[in-house]
């Protein structure tokens, strides 16, 4: 009688600790794929919680049960029914076969249409023009420009809020993967490949940018910050970068590619040049792809 009582303390201690260490883990860390601050972010959410739930009407029984059955039938119990002779279930049979297949035919459904609707490279449905920026991954850094502005940066991009972005993604080094979170997909940037991407943010903030795909040493160093703001504050952060004393040309473009040795432990500060040459993108794709493959 004491052991058994035991067990049963033991196992509702142990069933305490786990919801109590799933509790902190869930509140203290910063969970961004479900704080979406943009219409793609959050149907990708939405889509992450559907499949996760409908999952679980298979994991949670059976994680009940492996716990369960052992306890209820152990040797010990001598209460437990015993039937040597039993051997099938109809009903047991229908019940796990039925319920999964209908799981992953509603999940393949789900996939299919989703599949399309957050294509990243369909564009967002807006009155407003989209804005463009080209993005280019380097060692260890991110390249922005701004074709329209006539512009770049190195790791910080500003967005008008309720404003469709089309960024046009490269690499001018191995592959990475270009990703805010908080706004939604992430695409690979490629040597000699353009990718795209369609984003926009509904609430102004400073969403947190990254490389989703490890690339070598300096890969922790390539972060960026994305300012979500109005228009006026938009335009306010253009002239900033306008009034910027560097330009991007061929030597200072020579600068970024020869520090990388540098960036491997400190990241490389954000930086401005207040005019870019309009072809610089399409010269860095056709460094690896060759001019006859260019845009």
């Amino acid at each position: 009688m004491k052991i058994t009582r035991s067990r049963k303390v033991g196992i509702t201690i142990l069933a305490i600790l786990s919801v109590a260490l799933l509790t902190f883990l869930f509140t203290s860390s910063n969970m961004v794929l479900f704080d979406s601050k943009g219409s793609i972010g959050q149907a990708q959410s939405s889509l992450i919680i559907t499949s996760v739930l409908l999952m679980a009407i298979i994991i949670v029984p059976v994680l009940l049960m492996s716990v369960y059955f052992p306890y209820k039938y152990r040797h010990s119990n001598k209460d437990a029914e015993y039937k040597p002779n039993w051997e099938h279930s109809t009903k047991i049979e229908v019940i796990v076969w039925a319920v999964p297949c209908l799981i992953i035919l509603a999940l393949g459904w789900i996939t299919y249409q989703t599949s399309y609707s957050l294509d990243p490279r369909k564009e967002i449905a807006s009155e407003e023009k989209p804005l463009t920026i080209q993005v280019v991954a380097m060692n260890w850094k991110w390249l922005f420009i701004y074709p329209e502005q006539q512009i770049a940066t190195v790791n910080e991009i500003a967005l008008p809020v309720n404003r469709p972005v089309r960024f046009l993604v490269t690499s001018d080094t191995t592959m990475n993967s270009f990703f805010i979170p908080q706004l939604g997909s992430q695409v690979y940037a490629m040597a000699g490949m353009e990718n795209r991407l369609h984003l926009m943010a509904e609430e102004k903030g400073v969403y947190r940018g990254i490389s989703a795909n490890y690339s070598g040493f300096g890969f922790t160093n390539m972060k960026f910050k994305a300012h979500a703001v109005d228009n006026a504050d938009f335009d306010q952060w253009v002239q900033k970068v306008k009034a910027s004393d560097k330009v991007l040309n061929d030597s200072s473009y020579d600068v970024l590619t020869a520090n990388a040795k540098e960036q491997i432990k400190t990241a490389h500060p954000v930086t401005y040049f207040a005019s870019v040459d309009p072809l610089r993108f399409k010269d860095i794709i056709e460094k690896h792809a060759g001019v006859q493959n260019g845009l």
